[in-house]
C-alpha cells in the first residue's frame, strides 16, 4: 500500500510541476483521506461507534 501512496505522490508532483497547478497537490492528500474512510467502513461495528473507538484509544 505504501507504494501505491509513493506512486499518487510522484505522479501528483509531476503533473504539478508541468501543468503548474498546486491544486493537483490535493490529490495525495484525498487518497490519504479515502483510506482511512476506507479502512474504517471496513469494521463491522457502526461507522460512528468505530470512530468513538479509535478515538478513545490512548
Amino acid at each position: 500500500m505504501f507504494y501505491v501512496f509513493l506512486l499518487i505522490v510522484l505522479v501528483s508532483v509531476f503533473t504539478t510541476v508541468k501543468y503548474k497547478r498546486p491544486s493537483l497537490l490535493g490529490i495525495p492528500i484525498l487518497a490519504l483521506v479515502l483510506f482511512i474512510f476506507i479502512q474504517i467502513a471496513m469494521v463491522p461495528l457502526g461507522f460512528f461507534e468505530t470512530v468513538k473507538f479509535i478515538f478513545s484509544l490512548r
